[in-house]
Parts: structure tokens; sequence; C-alpha cells
């Protein structure tokens, strides 16, 4: 079952504190087309996993892909709003959007598609 999710950056330029795996795009749509292949394939899961100090022991399940994961993007003054549709659990999503935005994003609605 898929969902949607409203998620707000309200300050694109502060996801470089998010380290090594940050968001390189600071604008919409570039943010929303990096967070659509994070979703859709498992490389940036596999990019991390391999950083943990014991690879194997991490839970497979946060490997989780949507091929038909929906990102978009839409610049708001100074912030960035996305919207994603996809059927990846909303723990998984955090998980990714941590590792590419830090603490730099806030999760404003949840809904049933």
């Amino acid at each position: 079952m898929s969902a949607r999710f409203f998620i707000s950056l309200p300050d694109p330029d502060a996801v470089s504190s998010a380290g090594t795996f940050a968001f390189r795009s600071r604008g919409a749509e570039g943010i929303a087309d990096e967070l659509r292949a994070a979703l859709r394939t498992d490389t940036l899961f596999q990019r991390w996993r391999a950083t943990q100090d014991d690879p194997d022991a991490v839970d497979p399940a946060m490997g989780a892909i949507d091929p038909d994961a929906a990102v978009a993007g839409q610049q708001n003054d100074l912030h960035v709003e996305l919207v994603v549709v996809s059927s990846i659990s909303s723990a998984v999503l955090r998980h990714r959007l941590r590792l590419l935005a830090g603490h730099a994003w806030q999760l404003r609605d949840v809904t049933a598609v």
C-alpha cells in the first residue's frame, strides 16, 4: 500500500551538514531527483551500509526499494516542498532522508493513496 508523504526542507543549504551522503542539489527539482533515486534503487543504502562497522549486521529490510516511487519538488520562497508517493515504509523513508538531509527536513503530513 502506498502513502503520500509531505516533506519540507526549510533551509535547503542546511542539508550540507548531513555529511557524506547529503543532497548535492539545493533546488527543488534536483533534490526531488536525488530522493527519487534513493527510493527507487538501493545505491544510497549500499553506500551507507558499506560504512558501517559490521555491514552484515545491518537489517536488510532497511534496503527496501520502490521502483515506482514518485517525488515532486517545488521551490516555495527559500524552502523546498516535496511530495513523495511510495510503498516504502515510513521508517525506511526517514532513514534515507536522515542520510540525505540530516535534521534539515520536516515531515508535514502522511496520507493514504
